[in-house]
């Protein structure tokens, strides 16, 4: 069966934390990404290089351990080991992932930006597992907040996947001199630039149509504010970067629509809103 936690302060206390707790191990990956890319950084970006410059590598290895440690305490101050064991793990394993990420898997064809999309998308299922814990034991019961709560975690997790693919190539693009130089093989550097647009017009075009669908489906609703503000902040600077994608070739055309992108990630967070008032 289901079980949820009780107490509104507990379910807000409960929620502060994963979210903290995500943010900790994102900076953590953040910091141990900039330690291991220090040499492709000086290339792409040489006046925006930290490490070395503002902060010894020491340092970082032990704000990278300290922020790690930092996120997984406070998954387990949310998240009672006793019962959410696989959730704390699974937190655990992000921090190893990311760790892995940095060293290895961001140099391979597509499976390092799969690999932070996957991550991306777990911070929004780690908070419905944290609601609604299943047991193997004892009867199924299903009620109707608990069906809406994962229909709205699939459509949040689905866009963080694609989003973050999305941004994850685009940075790959805006990148591809320093990870050419020291021999990573990402997507525009073994398919080309003009193959790793045509990958990202196609999941924006799937974006679209999926949000599209969905305004539809609301409407008949009343969620006229809601449908405005979807195509407004999300599918209207999402058709913007369809349309300025095959004219960029530089390092800063691509920076530009990274950015635009990230905005899309907030305007998307935040459309969340809009479930709590309907």
């Amino acid at each position: 069966m289901y079980g949820t936690t009780t107490g509104s302060p507990a379910e807000t206390r409960q929620l502060l934390f994963l979210i903290l707790a995500s943010i900790l191990i994102a900076a953590a990956g953040y910091i141990i990404n900039d330690y291991f890319d220090l040499n492709i950084d000086q290339v792409n970006k040489p006046g925006k290089v930290v490490v070395n410059v503002m902060i010894s590598r020491r340092w970082v290895i032990f704000w990278h351990m300290f922020l790690s440690l930092l996120g997984l305490f406070f998954t387990v101050l949310a998240l009672p080991v006793a019962e959410y064991w696989h959730l704390v793990l699974g937190n655990l394993a992000s921090i190893i992932l990311l760790w892995f990420y940095s060293t290895n898997l961001k140099k391979r064809l597509l499976i390092g930006n799969v690999l932070i999309s996957l991550l991306t998308a777990w911070v929004i299922g780690i908070i419905f597992f944290s609601k609604y814990l299943v047991k193997i034991n004892g009867p199924l019961v299903v009620d109707h907040n608990q069906i809406r709560f994962f229909r709205l975690t699939i459509l949040y997790a689905s866009f963080a996947f694609i989003i973050s693919l999305i941004r994850e190539v685009i940075k790959d693009m805006e990148d591809r001199e320093g990870d050419r130089k020291f021999g990573c093989r990402t997507m525009p550097i073994v398919w080309g630039l003009n193959a790793s647009k045509v990958f990202i017009a196609v999941w924006i075009i799937v974006l679209l149509a999926v949000l599209t669908i969905i305004q539809l489906y609301v409407l008949p609703f009343g969620w006229w504010h809601s449908a405005l503000y979807c195509l407004l902040f999300i599918m209207v600077p999402l058709i913007w970067i369809l349309l300025k994608l095959f004219k960029a070739q530089s390092s800063e055309d691509f920076h530009r629509l990274s950015t635009v992108v990230k905005l899309i990630m907030f305007t998307g967070i935040l459309s969340m809103i809009f479930f709590r008032i309907y």
